[in-house]
Formats: structure tokens, sequence, C-alpha cells
């Protein structure tokens, strides 16, 4: 099973946006979205948004989280 809901996506392209069913099967899942408004639902990622979510969820690694670098202890690094 695809995870699709291909019936809910076939009636929506007939019945919504008036398709006839060649048209429907010739869109792209892009060209679907868009019709469907989709995409206006979410806004691009703005530089402050990104700036939130990075002091949200910091990037750390499992050695920098107890003080210890592997890096600077030669251990880490390429041979």
């Amino acid at each position: 099973m695809s995870g699709i809901d291909w019936p809910g996506l076939i009636r929506v392209g007939l019945h919504q946006l008036g398709l006839e069913p060649g048209a429907f099967w010739r869109l792209t899942p892009v060209e679907l979205r868009i019709m469907l408004g989709a995409d206006a639902a979410s806004p691009p990622l703005t530089r402050a948004r990104l700036a939130e979510l990075a002091a949200a969820f910091p990037d750390t690694s499992k050695d920098m989280e107890h003080g210890a670098d592997r890096r600077a202890a030669g251990t880490g690094g390429s041979t």
C-alpha cells in the first residue's frame, strides 16, 4: 500500500477541479499540489524563522554533549 488516498485525489481532481480523467492522470504530483493550493499553505523559510529553529534545536554531537571533542584528541580524524 502506497499510503496515497487515490480515491480521494481522483474525486477532488474530477469533481472539485473539474478535470477530465485523462488530464488528471497526465498531471505531475507537483502540478496537482499547486492546483489544490497545497503550496500556498506553507510560506517559504525566512532567515528569522531559520534562526528560531536553530536556537530551538541546536546542532550537537554525542561527543560534544559531555564536553569532549574526539577531533581535538586526534581519535576522530581520518588516517
